[in-house]
């Protein structure tokens, strides 16, 4: 029987239910990394990556050998290219697979009293312009940044914030971190956000809450020593001067008491809602 008279679905391989599990799982993964570069500059090296392969084939298909040897010649390096430009998107992409609420360890504040306690600090910060870094734990551990402040292990209270953040104390400038219903530590040093544009605009406390959020699922409380304004930063993004029952609401919403637990939205730009306060506290 000639080639073109076989019939289209003998020359296509079985779908088995391994099968049809392979694709579900290599199509989750790809949706997964695409979620992660979506509206970030990493999204346009992809697309130049794209480029140079289409170059590629066209130089095959047409025969242009000098094309074809130098992009021959770039591809063996192209891997460790791709692995360091894409060694942030890579780590969150890890990160992101791995922080389902399926997975038993992860602290999360569960305990309504324990967030009155912080917005009670939170608002009387405020009202004195007292800055302070407050960081939430929801399913990422932030054990790394633990371990780089002083350890506290103490229950979460209003008086136990206001004397950390007391103007002028040796903790006073650094973040808190609160992992469940205990505040961990104290003076922790967090990674600031390497956005340039938010150089300008922002102070080392607010990068810092912002760095912390793109890096892991944290919820970040941040209050300016220079307005009182209060901030909230989540998944790189900062919403900012609000208010202590906006603040209340986007601890319920991002640890679940509203039902329905806050997954990162990123606007075109990748770098989030960015309130362009010049606060360098």
């Amino acid at each position: 029987m000639p080639w073109h008279s076989a019939p289209l679905h003998s020359a296509l391989p079985k779908l088995t239910p391994m099968a049809v599990l392979d694709i579900c799982i290599t199509a989750f993964l790809i949706y997964q990394f695409l979620m992660i570069v979506r509206g970030r500059r990493a999204a346009h090296v992809l697309a130049g990556i794209f480029v140079l392969l289409v170059l590629y084939l066209t130089s095959l298909y047409l025969g242009l050998e000098m094309l074809r040897s130098l992009l021959s010649t770039l591809a063996p390096y192209s891997a460790f290219a791709v692995i360091v430009m894409f060694q942030s998107e890579i780590r969150r992409a890890l990160a992101r697979l791995g922080r389902h609420s399926w997975l038993p360890w992860g602290g999360r504040l569960q305990r309504r009293e324990f967030a009155e306690e912080i917005l009670l600090a939170i608002e009387y910060l405020s009202s004195r312009k007292t800055g302070a870094l407050i960081v939430l734990e929801r399913d990422m551990g932030l054990r790394t940044f633990v371990e780089s402040g002083v350890p506290m292990d103490a229950v979460v209270s209003r008086d136990v914030l206001l004397a950390i953040f007391q103007p002028g104390g040796a903790m006073h400038d650094g973040a808190v971190i609160i992992q469940g219903d205990r505040l961990a530590a104290a003076a922790c040093f967090l990674p600031l956000s390497v956005n340039p544009a938010l150089a300008s605009t922002m102070g080392t406390r607010h990068r810092a809450a912002i760095g912390i959020s793109e890096d892991t699922d944290a919820l970040a409380l941040v209050v300016s020593e220079e307005t009182g304004r209060v901030s909230v930063v989540a998944f790189g993004a900062l919403e900012s001067g609000l208010t202590a029952e906006q603040v209340r609401s986007r601890l319920d919403r991002h640890f679940g008491w509203s039902g329905k637990r806050a997954e990162p939205e990123r606007s075109a730009d990748g770098m989030g809602d960015h309130a362009e306060e010049a606060d360098h506290g």
